[in-house]
């Protein structure tokens, strides 16, 4: 009898969840990860902070031992180029052809590049290589410039200070963290980097930038700033070519139901780059998060060893910057940022949680130096509940009374 083939697409931390997961569940055929990069599976969250820093390095997610043990064929540096439904096969760049019968896609999301801004004094930040890059010009720099204030240019602003460097945030947006935090909490940001020393820039047009001697030349509407290096960090594009080129559903990502099922029988997209069907939010999901996407990869294996499991677990994630936690649970309704929020504890003292209700119901939590509120919050958004705005603002009130009352059956 032939063996089952499961091949998966993809070098990140859901990848590896899902085919840990898959023997797990007592899958005994063929399991086959590919990966563009170098090196197996490794945890992306430290590149922009403890690896910036020097004190810690690439982690793996399992080393390359685990894969042998589990007879999990690894094939490194090698992308997938073409994907043939019909035939239920996969080509690679350097030939091969894989069959399939299930096939996982986890190929993430790369930076976007901005015309113009590249070339010698301009980095990118996405990969473990681009991470030692960076780290090897921020090392010689004595001024690290940041385009783009989200979590990726603020982390390594704040690595940056750490090392002693001069720090410069451009950022086109009226304050830091805009369309995740809003502006208000935007600025509760701002002022931390700015108290740190970052010389934080909002509302700066970028017209381009040119090289000196020793670094880069940056334009803007207001003036130039001159640096050693410049990190770009101005959001992602979802690597869907793949999908797309074989004629599945892709629009901001691939396009998954609640299991991870695309459209093509046997074929499931996890992660970064899928856009998963969220019936509660009526519209599709994607989700970049660490967290999120190793539990996506546990779910999409246990629906491809048979099971029937709908992806329902709060989606949640972190960003250490300097002695501050933001982290946040739950999906912000929409996509024009959190809108009008429910803070509980105090903006000017930089410790509170900010929540999004829908009706009665929590919908989302942001939070600053308050990790409980974020856990206690996150069960609460999974269960039952109802709460109003005076409740969430009653810090005497602890959150997990919220719940309604479990149901038991008679």
């Amino acid at each position: 009898m032939k063996r089952s083939r499961i091949v998966v697409i993809g070098g990140g931390a859901g990848s590896a969840a899902a085919v840990a997961e898959l023997r797990k569940q007592g899958f005994d055929g063929s399991l086959t990860l590919v990966s563009a990069e170098n090196t197996v599976p490794y945890e992306r969250p430290p590149l922009s902070k403890g690896f910036l820093l020097g004190t810690s390095g690439q982690v793996p997610v399992k080393d390359a031992a685990w894969y042998e043990q589990a007879s999990v064929e690894l094939i490194l540096g090698s992308r997938a180029t073409r994907l043939d439904l019909a035939a239920r096969t996969v080509t690679l760049s350097g030939g091969a052809v894989l069959g399939y019968d299930q096939l996982l896609l986890a190929t993430g999301v790369r930076p976007r590049v901005l015309p113009g801004l590249d070339g010698d004094g301009v980095c990118y930040l996405r990969t473990g290589e681009d991470a030692a890059t960076l780290r090897d010009r921020m090392t010689a720099a004595g001024h690290v410039a940041v385009l783009g204030g989200g979590f990726i240019g603020c982390e390594v602003a704040a690595a940056a200070i750490r090392l002693g460097k001069r720090a410069t945030i451009l950022e086109a947006l009226p304050t830091l963290l805009h369309r995740a935090l809003g502006p208000e909490l935007g600025d509760v940001v701002a002022g931390i980097h700015r108290d740190e020393g970052v010389d934080v820039r909002t509302g700066q047009q970028v017209l381009g930038i040119r090289p000196r001697r020793g670094g880069v030349r940056i334009s803007t509407a207001a003036g130039d700033v001159d640096a050693d290096v410049l990190v770009v960090g101005v959001g992602t594009v979802p690597n869907t070519e793949l999908a797309e080129q074989a004629g599945l559903p892709a629009g901001h990502g691939i396009e998954v139901d609640e299991c991870f099922a695309t459209a093509a029988p046997g074929i499931y997209a996890i992660g970064d780059v899928a856009a998963q069907h969220l019936p509660g939010h009526g519209r599709r999901v994607r989700v970049e998060h660490h967290d999120t996407a190793v539990r996506h990869g546990r779910v999409a294996a246990r629906n491809m060893a048979g099971q029937r499991e709908p992806f329902a677990d709060v989606h949640w994630f972190w960003s250490d910057q300097y002695d501050h936690t933001i982290s946040s649970a739950g999906l912000i309704p929409g996509s024009d940022g959190p809108g009008e929020l429910v803070i509980r504890g105090s903006l000017e003292q930089r410790n509170f949680s900010a929540f999004s209700l829908d009706g009665d119901r929590v919908r989302a939590v942001i939070s600053l130096n308050r990790p409980r509120d974020v856990l206690d919050a996150r069960r609460l958004i999974a269960r039952n509940h109802s709460a109003t705005a005076a409740q969430l603002c009653d810090e005497s009130l602890p959150l997990k009374r919220l719940a309604a009352p479990a149901v038991t059956a008679t």
